[in-house]
């Protein structure tokens, strides 16, 4: 008797299923840089406050 290993897949090993392909223009949809979002700006807000601490962030160094 030979205990060499069966050729083919094992009952514990499962085959991996394949990705999909997904032949869609990547143009066509919307990236993160796409929106204000994306390159880092803040959501609006009316607050005076806010505006302060935006701008106080946002002051290049040689204005301090």
């Amino acid at each position: 008797m030979s205990s060499a290993p069966a050729h083919g897949p094992r009952d514990d090993q499962q085959p991996r299923p394949r990705p999909k392909l997904v032949f869609d223009d990547p143009l066509d949809q919307q990236s993160s840089d796409d929106t204000d979002r994306g390159w880092g700006e803040r959501p609006a807000s009316g607050d005076g406050e806010a505006d302060l601490a935006r701008f106080l962030d946002e002051k290049p160094p040689h204005h301090i």
